[in-house]
């Protein structure tokens, strides 16, 4: 079986591009400023109001990655590689048309809550920009030999709480993605034009999310064993 893991990096669209009903419609339950200042920072987290700049895809198997993030055509080859590691940038469009391209060659694909996040947002932002999508990324919630979620299997589908893929990693000392970025600063990282600091921060989830996945077979296999 041929898997892949995948992560995304989000950022709000321009408010301004939101006509009048539009925003009113974000805004009708937030009274004060504060309240209004937080339906914008949040409006990442929903694809209607937000946007992909890169998707992190990793083959836990042999190692090897891409990242497809935003930027010039091109623009990707001149970040700093290394080995087993390609980036390949451009618009959004372009960005979910190679993503689609590439997710449909694998058989399982392996997220940390992207049934409720990733596979949702990169669905419905396609169907916004009209990119056809190759696969459903959210099928059967129990059917893990198609899309394995871990944080929905580590946490027994509801049984306990959950954790974050950050606790979950130093909890178990394999290494956390965040030391350098986290989620709540890739907006702020991409006002200021930090993409290439996005795209890496983006690899290292992914990386996480496989050193996560390998604990997992090596302790808990009969949980995350595909189900085919």
């Amino acid at each position: 079986m041929s898997r892949v893991v995948i992560d995304i990096e989000t950022v709000p669209i321009d408010w301004g591009s939101l006509d009048a009903d539009e925003q009113a419609y974000l805004l009708q339950n937030a009274q004060t400023d504060e309240e209004q200042a937080k339906v914008r920072d949040q409006m990442a987290l929903f694809p209607l109001s937000g946007r992909v700049i890169a998707i992190g895809m990793l083959n836990p198997d042999t190692g090897k990655s891409v990242v497809l993030a935003e930027g010039l055509p091109g623009e990707g080859a001149a970040w700093a590689h290394e080995e087993g590691v390609e980036f390949w940038t451009g618009n959004e469009s372009e960005v979910l048309e190679r993503f689609w391209e590439v997710v449909k060659r694998y058989t399982q694909i392996v997220t940390f809550n992207g049934r409720s996040f990733d596979g949702p947002y990169l669905m419905l932002r396609s169907l916004v920009l009209g990119v056809a999508a190759s696969r459903n990324l959210v099928p059967n919630r129990y059917r893990i030999s198609d899309h394995l979620d871990l944080l929905d299997v580590l946490t027994l589908y509801g049984s306990v709480r959950r954790y974050s893929l950050d606790f979950f990693c130093r909890r178990l000392g394999i290494g956390s993605p965040k030391s350098e970025m986290r989620g709540k600063d890739v907006a702020d990282a991409y006002r200021a034009g930090k993409m290439e600091e996005i795209a890496r921060y983006c690899l290292e989830d992914v990386r996480a999310t496989a050193r996560l996945l390998r604990r997992a077979e090596e302790t808990l296999g009969v949980l995350v064993q595909s189900n085919s």
